[in-house]
């Protein structure tokens, strides 16, 4: 089954740019999933045991080295076309 996710993350700190920046680079080193990262929100999509995998992976290293943060997912079934601006 595919999935199509955008993901909004939050970190609670202050300097919350690198938190983001690292975390979409986790994302976006797997080849398994397609990555668009746009102002608001990242979107990414293909098979729903990588996309959730790779959530999951990126969250708890984020969670590691920055400590606490909000995730805020949506995920619809289906491969939605998510492109660049």
């Amino acid at each position: 089954m595919d999935v199509t996710a955008e993901l909004s993350l939050y970190p609670l700190q202050e300097d919350y740019i690198p938190v983001i920046q690292r975390f979409i680079e986790q994302l976006a080193a797997t080849r398994d999933i397609a990555v668009v990262t746009n102002a608001m929100s990242t979107q990414i999509s293909g098979d729903a045991s990588a996309v959730f995998g790779i959530v999951q992976a990126a969250l708890e290293a984020s969670y590691r080295d920055f400590g606490k943060q909000v995730l805020v997912c949506k995920f619809i079934p289906g491969l939605l076309p998510i492109q660049s601006p």
